[in-house]
């Protein structure tokens, strides 16, 4: 099924069922129940599906990424965090930053966690996903070279789009995953290039941390990253999951 949450009058959430929604009673994580109304899915405002207390993101997931970059295949997932406040629905604008002069795209399929996971077996793990959503890792790459290490420049307000809506019927062990850049393909893969397999990266992360129903994990990106510019439409699609679009608009700074 297909889960949405969207703004009309409120914030809602709800199903989708050939092309309407099925409007839930409460967040359908916490158990939300279909109240009997029905709206058109064309006429509603999409929000992020979710409003996760963290992200937990893996870099370099993808052997043919790794293989492009000439790096190394890492032993065991990397990881580092966005915060919340990065989160972007479908439709709306990436913020390019005035302090950054290179803001790079990076599809990548993100999990949705759906009950508390702590210590949690690989053969566990699938028990623990409610189900996957489209995600953009956009990151300043100059400022993280400048950095020496990731935070500031995947964190800004904007950074990442997530959406349109979570899939809970789809096999994540063979996706396409495809970016467009103003129509023109820049990303192509398949999952099942992934150098950790979802079920051991949600494992590893409990072995880490308690992921919380809601905490999202983006898989890692493919190969073909490249700078996004102002006035750029962005679409990621992900086989048997949708297309998340956005665009690339002015963002400000103040700090110094």
């Amino acid at each position: 099924m297909r889960y949405v949450r969207f703004w009309k009058d409120k914030i809602q959430w709800g199903i989708i069922n050939e092309g309407l929604v099925k409007v839930l009673d409460g967040d359908f994580l916490q158990g939300g129940q279909a109240t009997g109304e029905e709206l058109a899915l064309e006429d509603l405002k999409l929000l992020a599906p979710v409003q996760p207390g963290k992200i937990v993101c893996v870099g370099l997931n993808y052997i043919d990424h790794a293989t492009e970059m000439n790096l190394a295949v890492p032993e065991e997932p990397i990881l580092f965090l966005k915060p919340p406040s990065a989160i972007l629905q479908h439709n709306g604008t990436i913020e390019y930053p005035s302090i950054s002069s290179r803001v790079d795209f990076e599809a990548e399929l993100a999990i949705v966690i759906g009950k508390q996971a702590r210590l949690i077996s690989e053969d566990q793990a699938a028990e623990y996903i409610f189900g996957y959503t489209c995600a953009n890792d956009v990151t300043a790459r100059d400022l993280q070279q400048r950095d020496g290490q990731w935070s500031r420049a995947k964190s800004f307000d904007t950074f990442l789009p997530l959406g349109p809506w979570i899939e809970t019927a789809v096999n994540p062990g063979g996706l396409e995953v495809e970016l467009r850049l103003n129509g023109e393909i820049k990303q192509k893969s398949n999952t099942r290039n992934f150098i950790f397999p979802v079920n051991y990266m949600v494992s590893f992360i409990s072995q880490v941390m308690t992921l919380e129903p809601g905490d999202v994990i983006i898989t890692g990106t493919p190969p073909g990253v490249g700078a996004m510019e102002q006035g750029d439409e962005v679409v990621i699609w992900i086989q048997g999951i949708g297309e998340l679009k956005n665009f690339v608009g002015k963002g400000s700074f103040n700090g110094k």
